[in-house]
């Protein structure tokens, strides 16, 4: 399949969200952001929609990838054509060790790290991220924030503390999530899961721009070494590792833009729909 679709928009693929700004708050019909967690979810209940990774009659399309692959992006724009929620389930991560640092708890005290993981104290409205009370949509971004985000990651403790928190995102019309292992952990029976993939130096580029444009200095060479190290811990921990679904559809997004990526994978999802 030609995934080269007609082109929707010329901006990059940058990491984390339309325009940069990071959003959880998942999407209604027109865009509309409500709370991402219902009444009783406060603390990351499943809803009745999901359990144990079922779908029930919610349909998923899973996007998962490597750091700056583009997904957060792309699955903004896939849940606002469809009208679906969305999930940057990066945030989560990001979030915790967020308050982490700011709490002083070491990056290898598993336990202290899921406590923080399992009480966030977080609200998500669009554009914005709360953590305890103030904004922190940048903060969360910095480089060294993903950086320990990817190494609590690897902790099985941390993971099983936010497992259920991404799955009460899981309502109707829909969701798209986005991450490292939505596809193979969060939500397996999800109807479409795409694996987005762009080459490591690609993505360094995309990353440098988006730093640069937000003011912020960046050198390609150090965004090259940062990368191919998460990339390793990514693929290589021992609990859910960045690897694609069995039935996964693999999208090389390199050379496509931001829109071309989403109207690819739209393509893909209509036609697994009129084929059923």
């Amino acid at each position: 399949m030609n995934h080269s679709a007609t082109d929707m928009s010329s901006s990059p693929l940058p990491e984390g969200g339309s325009r940069g700004e990071p959003t959880l708050a998942p999407r209604g019909a027109g865009g509309t952001a409500h709370p991402p967690l219902p009444e009783g979810g406060s603390r990351g209940e499943p809803t009745p929609a999901v359990k144990d990774g079922g779908c029930a009659a919610v349909p998923v399309i899973t996007i998962d990838g490597p750091t700056a692959s583009g997904k957060g992006t792309v699955a903004h724009g896939v849940a606002e054509a469809l009208g679906w929620h969305v999930l940057d389930s990066g945030a989560l991560y990001r979030l915790t060790a967020l308050a982490a640092r700011e709490q002083g708890v070491p990056a290898d005290d598993a336990a202290r790290l899921a406590a923080v993981a399992g009480g966030l104290d977080v609200r998500f409205e669009p554009g914005c991220i709360y953590l305890c009370g103030r904004e922190v949509g940048e903060l969360i971004r910095q480089e060294e924030v993903g950086n320990l985000a990817s190494r609590l990651a690897a902790l099985p403790e941390v993971r099983a503390a936010l497992l259920a928190r991404q799955r009460a995102f899981l309502r109707p019309p829909g969701l798209v999530a986005d991450g490292r292992d939505m596809g193979t952990v969060v939500f397996p029976e999800a109807g479409l899961k795409i694996f987005l993939v762009a080459d490591v130096g690609a993505r360094a580029e995309r990353r440098r721009k988006q730093l640069m444009e937000k003011g912020i200095p960046a050198n390609l060479e150090d965004l090259l070494r940062d990368m191919r190290e998460r990339d390793a811990r990514d693929a290589n921990r021992k609990v859910a590792p960045l690897a694609p679904a069995a039935d996964a559809r693999q999208l090389d997004s390199s050379s496509l833009t931001a829109g071309q990526t989403v109207q690819a994978i739209l393509n893909i999802w209509r036609q697994a729909q009129a084929g059923r």
